[in-house]
């Protein structure tokens, strides 16, 4: 990556659907994007979601920021080797936005067909909080989990190990802690 790599987060759950959805679930998603170099990294950890997923993207450009919904961004009818079928798991894919294959048909048609005029549209979604991540299951199909991505501090990137070793020890301490509950209410 150059200098004039940045780096976004996101939180993604139920609530911030639209329309919202009590799905018990929960996401984290980082991205590095560099036009420069036409580098885009996602990774992405996700579990607890109520269905099998079926489909995962990048979501461009909603007109106000941190609301409303916008067309697929990334490649369809998914994400390159995103996890099907499951109800929990880990992300970590890089494109090369250069590339149109990067890009879905129509946001990429509605900009021109200019991978170069899909980048700046992105790159300004994201530094303007319109472009969020979506993943699709067979419990909500319109998305059960989405967050908008909005700048990050340096030191709050992980690295893909860690948001792997996250996926993994999430499910563990979420499991210790309903078994410790349920054998401080049996000692009562």
């Amino acid at each position: 990556m150059s200098a004039g790599a940045a780096n976004y987060s996101a939180i993604l759950t139920g609530q911030q659907e639209e329309p919202p959805n009590t799905s018990p679930a929960i996401g984290a998603s980082t991205i590095s994007f560099d036009p420069a170099t036409h580098i885009l990294e996602i990774n992405l950890t996700f579990s607890g979601l109520a269905g099998e997923t079926y489909a995962a993207h990048i979501h461009c450009c909603t007109t106000a920021p941190g609301t409303g919904i916008a067309g697929v961004m990334t490649p369809v009818p998914n994400l390159s080797g995103f996890p099907l079928g499951v109800h929990s798991g880990v992300y970590t894919h890089t494109y090369d936005t250069s590339l149109a294959s990067s890009w879905s048909p129509s946001f990429l048609s509605s900009w021109g067909n200019s991978t170069a005029f899909a980048e700046a549209a992105f790159d300004n979604a994201l530094k303007n909080g319109s472009a969020y991540f979506n993943i699709h299951t067979s419990y909500a199909s319109a998305g059960e989990v989405r967050g908008f991505y909005a700048l990050a501090p340096a030191a709050a990137i992980p690295e893909p190990e860690s948001i792997a070793m996250l996926g993994i020890g999430l499910p563990v301490l979420l499991m210790l802690a309903r078994r410790r509950s349920k054998n401080s209410v049996k000692s009562k």
